[in-house]
């Protein structure tokens, strides 16, 4: 039996989590957990309620954690008892995986030291920060981390986890089965592709709560520069 567990916190952005959940949940031989602090229902990023399946003093080993992104990422930089437990969980984990800016939180958990690793493409220079090596890529392995792009990847990504978990036949049956067959009415999914004055508008409006994260994102980085950081395959067992 493989034991995934996602990170459902408040402020996250739903498909983060859902796009991974629903191919995870037809994987074979598979439990699939969603785990926060408490049992009470968490309110995500556009007031949908999603009720955790177990709590973070619960889990004893995970084989596969996967750390969804979101607006809810920013607080969570500099909380202990979320980053603690995804850097033990990381630790004992196979696979230590995150979608979106997810990869923030393994980065400040000091889970991607010296590691190849991608996220959001409006926050994939800040990897860098947290002694990662930013990637532009849709899905980007690295030893045992499994980082995917912005919100949507997460769809990717948890298909190519699948093929690693039980081969690409299974693989590809979850993904007809969900009938994942992409054609989007536009090419505007990139900022390499998408109008210059688009990625412009998004770049401002998002530019309050992003310069909050970068703030934030630097006291983490600084509490890892003054503990030593978490040096692979060390303490963080990241010796894939």
């Amino acid at each position: 039996m493989t034991h995934i567990g996602l990170l459902l916190f408040p402020q996250l952005t739903v498909l983060d989590l859902i796009g991974p959940y629903e191919v995870f949940c037809r994987l074979p031989d598979a439990r699939v957990d969603l785990i926060w602090h408490s049992l009470d229902p968490v309110i995500t990023e556009h007031g949908l309620p999603l009720t955790p399946t177990l709590r973070c003093d619960e889990v004893a080993k995970l084989d596969v954690l996967c750390v969804p992104g979101g607006y809810g990422v920013t607080p969570l930089l500099n909380d202990r008892p979320t980053i603690d437990f995804i850097r033990r969980a990381g630790a004992q984990a196979s696979y230590v995986t995150s979608v979106c800016s997810g990869a923030l939180l393994l980065g400040a958990a000091g889970l991607l030291q010296g590691r190849r690793a991608t996220t959001h493409w409006m926050s994939l220079a800040m990897l860098r920060e947290l002694g990662a090596v930013p990637t532009d890529a849709r899905i980007v392995h690295d030893g045992k981390v499994i980082t995917g792009g912005g919100v949507t990847a997460g769809i990717d990504f948890a298909l190519y986890l699948a093929a690693q978990l039980r081969g690409q036949d299974v693989a590809e049956s979850i993904q007809l089965a969900i009938e994942y067959n992409p054609d989007p009415p536009f090419d505007a999914g990139h900022p390499s592709r998408a109008r210059t004055e688009l990625v412009a508008q998004l770049r401002h409006r998002a530019r309050d709560a992003q310069t909050r994260r970068a703030a934030l994102l630097s006291q983490a980085a600084q509490g890892l520069l003054q503990t030593g950081g978490m040096r692979v395959g060390a303490t963080t067992g990241l010796t894939s």
